[in-house]
C-alpha cells in the first residue's frame, strides 16, 4: 500500500484528494521506483484544482515529476538501488505520476541523476528546472551570447523564471526579470537579476514592433506579454517560449519574424528526445548554483500539495515547491 495524491472524475469535472493505493493499481512500465520527492509545477496546479484538463485518463494519480530510487527492474539499463529522475513523459496526465510514494514506469523515461545532485536536488529542479535549461540551451544554439545583449527573463518568480536566472546569469549574462511582485525584487537580485522590470510593462496589448532591447527572450508567460517580448526582441535574436501563464493566446503580428529574423522556439519537456533531455540533465548538475537553488526552495509534506496547489494558482506560491511524499 502507498499514499497517493489522486484525481477521479467526477459530474463537476474531478476532484483530488490524498489516498491509499494497492500496488497493483500500479500501470504497466519496466522499473519500479520508490519514490523520495516530487514537486509542484503550473501543470500539476492545473490538474489538483481541475483549472484545465491536464488529466486525459482517469482516475489519475498527480504529479509530472518524480525523484527516487529504484526497487525493481525489468530493464538492462537500471538496477535496483540506482537513483533516478522522470520529468513529463505523461506523468500525471495519462500516465500514474510522481505525487506518490511508489511509482512504476517506462526504462525509456528515466534519467539517472547526475552527480553532486542528491534526489531533493533533482525534484528541486523538476521540470521546472528542467525546461529552464531547455530554454537557456536553445538560446545558445542559437548564438545568442553575453555580448549580444540584455536576456529578458518573464514570471521570473516562478520556479522555471528563477532557475533560468541563475542560469543564465551564471553564464555570463545580464539578465532583466519581469515579475508581477515587486517586493520579490531582492529575491531575484540575488538569483543573478541585473535588474527587475514589472511585469506589467509587458502585458498589455502592445505594438507589433517594439523598440529593439533584447537579445533573447524566456517567456513562461505567453499572450500579449509573449507578443511583447518578440516585438521588443534584436535582430535574428531569439526568443524560447515555454509557458502560459497569462494565457495561450498569442496575440502578435508577423513583423517580428520576417521584419527582424526574430526566431521564436517552443519549449517541449514533456516529449523531449532522451539524448536532450540527458545533456539538459548533465547541465544542470555542473551550470546550477545549488546555493541559489535551495533559495529558492520549500519543502512540503505530501498531503500539503491539494492547498499548495490552489496557493500556486493564486500566485502566492514563490520558486520551487518540493513535496516529501513520505513525510
Amino acid at each position: 500500500m502507498f499514499r497517493a495524491i489522486f484525481i477521479e472524475k467526477t459530474a463537476a469535472g474531478s476532484e483530488a484528494r490524498l489516498a491509499t493505493l494497492d500496488e497493483s493499481q500500479l500501470p504497466e512500465g519496466d522499473v519500479d521506483v520508490r519514490v523520495e520527492y516530487s514537486t509542484l509545477n503550473y501543470k500539476d496546479g492545473l490538474a489538483i484544482t481541475g483549472r484545465s484538463p491536464v488529466v486525459r485518463k482517469f482516475p489519475m494519480v498527480a504529479g509530472i515529476d518524480l525523484a527516487g530510487v529504484v526497487e525493481q527492474s525489468r530493464s538492462p539499463d537500471f538496477r535496483p538501488g540506482d537513483k533516478v529522475v522522470v520529468n513529463g513523459c505523461g506523468l500525471g496526465e495519462t500516465h500514474f505520476g510522481g505525487l506518490a510514494q511508489r511509482a512504476r514506469v517506462p526504462a525509456a523515461w528515466l534519467v539517472p541523476v547526475p552527480a553532486p545532485l542528491g534526489a531533493r536536488q533533482a525534484a528541486a529542479i523538476g521540470t521546472a528546472g528542467f525546461t529552464a535549461m531547455l530554454s537557456v540551451l536553445a538560446l545558445e544554439r542559437h548564438g545568442v551570447t553575453p555580448a549580444e545583449g540584455e536576456v529578458l527573463v518573464t514570471g521570473a518568480g516562478g520556479g522555471v523564471g528563477g532557475v533560468s536566472v541563475a542560469l543564465l546569469s551564471r553564464r555570463g549574462f545580464r539578465v532583466v526579470a519581469s515579475t508581477g511582485r515587486p517586493a520579490e525584487a531582492g529575491y531575484l537580485k540575488a538569483l543573478g537579476a541585473a535588474e527587475v522590470v514589472d511585469r506589467a510593462t509587458l502585458s498589455a496589448p502592445g505594438k507589433p514592433l517594439g523598440k529593439e532591447r533584447w537579445a533573447g527572450v524566456i517567456d513562461s508567460v505567453g499572450s500579449h506579454t509573449l507578443a511583447n517580448a518578440c516585438a521588443q526582441t534584436k535582430v535574428h535574436g531569439a526568443v524560447a517560449a515555454c509557458g502560459l501563464a497569462q494565457g495561450m493566446d498569442f496575440p502578435s503580428t508577423v513583423a517580428p519574424f520576417i521584419l527582424r529574423g526574430v526566431c521564436l522556439y517552443g519549449i517541449d519537456s514533456v516529449a523531449c528526445p532522451a539524448p536532450l533531455r540527458r545533456r539538459a540533465w548533465a547541465c544542470l548538475a555542473t551550470d546550477l548554483d545549488l546555493s541559489k537553488l535551495e533559495a529558492m526552495t520549500r519543502t512540503i509534506p505530501l498531503a500539503e500539495s491539494l492547498p499548495a496547489a490552489a496557493d500556486l494558482m493564486a500566485g502566492k506560491v514563490r520558486g520551487r515547491l518540493v513535496v516529501d511524499v513520505n513525510a
